[in-house]
């Protein structure tokens, strides 16, 4: 129990104290925001095997009065066994200008596209179940480079690779069952590498811990505090750029059986 109890704890201080010491650092412009995100996540399963992937993230600024982003991500997921999962898909994004810097010196709404490969390895400890996830994408960001434009004049390729360390602990239950609280925990960083990405390699960081309800099998909700701290792949007078975006995320997560197992 010890053990189990480490574990949780240390992620969830690891993940605190994380962004926090990488904000001290001097010459660099920080801009706070409060955001909060609203999603879903849909799986359809056709069989053992196969399945679908279908999501959608409502991404607001100013804790819900402004757009930050919308996201919309599909894909097909393949079960390697009760561990290993693969997932190959397609993301498609519209980032809004918010915030004292926006991530885009032209301050304006630009698309961008993906294709991703993910991988999510479930490692139980004991009544904690701790999941790594594992992520590939290319990007295709749409980008401004005359004033007068009226949408973007190139797209531009990078890739990025992110980690995900997620861990849950069902609460007054051996095991996460119907009719059960849980409480879980996540840190996901982020970077980028490729010949069109400068210096910030470093691209951002996510942190999130929730108090979430498994209604039934087909059925979740869970919510609680989202940090996301996010280096502008721009400087700004010879400065890195960080923002501190802080607020409220809400999920449902959807898992629906459509064919025999």
């Amino acid at each position: 129990m010890n053990r189990r109890i480490f574990l949780f704890g240390a992620l969830l201080a690891g993940s605190l104290l994380a962004p926090e010491t990488l904000l001290l650092a001097q010459g660099r412009l920080n801009d706070p925001n409060t955001i909060a995100w609203l999603t879903n996540t849909t799986t359809l399963n056709f069989n053992r095997r196969w399945g679908a992937h279908l999501e959608y993230q409502f991404r607001r600024d100013e804790f819900l009065r402004n757009w930050q982003q919308s996201l919309l991500r599909t894909g097909v997921n393949y079960r390697v066994n009760e561990q290993l999962s693969l997932r190959l898909g397609y993301a498609w994004i519209e980032t809004f200008p918010y915030g004292d810097y926006p991530i885009q010196a032209a301050g304006r709404q630009f698309p961008e596209h993906r294709i991703f490969q993910m991988a999510t390895l479930r490692n139980p400890v004991g009544r904690v179940d701790v999941s790594h996830r594992f992520m590939l994408e290319q990007r295709w960001v749409g980008r401004f480079t005359r004033a007068e434009s009226t949408r973007p004049d190139e797209r531009v390729y990078s890739n990025r690779i992110r980690y995900m360390l997620r861990a849950q602990l069902p609460l007054g239950k051996p095991k996460l069952e119907d009719r059960t609280f849980y409480v879980a925990a996540y840190d996901e960083v982020f970077i980028s590498f490729g010949r069109n990405v400068g210096e910030n390699v470093f691209d951002q960081n996510r942190l999130g811990l929730l108090l979430g309800y498994r209604f039934s099998p087909t059925f979740r909700l869970e919510g609680g505090f989202l940090q996301q701290l996010v280096q502008l792949p721009r400087e700004i007078g010879n400065r890195n750029v960080f923002q501190y975006n802080n607020g409220l995320i809400v999920n449902t997560v959807v898992d629906l059986n459509l064919g025999k197992n």
